[in-house]
């Protein structure tokens, strides 16, 4: 019986051995420093009043992740203009009573059009 020189060549199994270690190491890096939901909120670029208790814990809206808890919400930074992002969490949790930005809060006339 002969055995494909593949097989049987340590080389190539060390080699095999090495790869699947590495490839097992880098997933293993990467869920361990994958964010949490509590750590990705942990800093805020969006803050949010809602007139009612949001029905969800999170919510997808603008492209961000929304962590609710009653009636506030909050989110990292996302790519769209403050008052588009405010338009569409308003489609996804109702009527919102205060919508704030990196610390600036969004006038009554862009609450209002957010709303609206």
């Amino acid at each position: 019986m002969t055995l494909s020189p593949t097989l049987s060549n340590p080389i190539s199994r060390s080699a095999s051995a090495i790869i699947g270690a590495l490839a097992w190491t880098t997933l293993s890096f990467g869920a361990a420093l994958a964010p949490t939901p509590a750590a990705a909120a942990e800093t805020p670029y969006y803050s949010v009043k809602l007139a009612s208790p949001a029905k969800d814990a999170t919510t997808i809206a603008g492209g961000v992740v929304w962590y609710c808890e009653g009636d506030a919400c909050v989110a990292r930074k996302g790519n769209t203009r403050p008052w588009v992002m405010c338009k569409r969490l308003a489609r996804e949790t109702g009527t919102i009573t205060s919508f704030a930005y990196d610390g600036q809060a969004l006038s009554e006339d862009q609450l209002a059009k957010c709303n609206g």
